[in-house]
């Protein structure tokens, strides 16, 4: 994003001298002071990632797991 800051001359100065000597760019210096000032990580973080727990296993003998009637009377043991 592109914005307009009214700097103190001497402190401007100053601040182009340090990243020349630094090979980087005055936005890249103000950026990464803003970002030490602010408590605000350079990097986001990583992303959230979800893991369920799966089990191996076999289906009841006989069972249509499409027909939740039967599925649920096998496993109560009415069948």
């Amino acid at each position: 994003m592109r914005t307009t800051l009214d700097l103190e001359d001497g402190l401007l100065r100053r601040a182009r001298r340090k990243a020349a000597a630094e090979g980087r760019t005055l936005t890249a210096l103000i950026e990464d002071a803003l970002r030490a000032l602010l408590g605000r990580p350079a990097r986001p973080r990583a992303r959230f990632r979800l893991r369920l727990p799966t089990r191996r296993g076999t289906r009841l003998p006989d069972v249509d797991v499409a027909d939740r009637d039967a599925l649920y009377d096998r496993l109560e043991g009415r069948r």
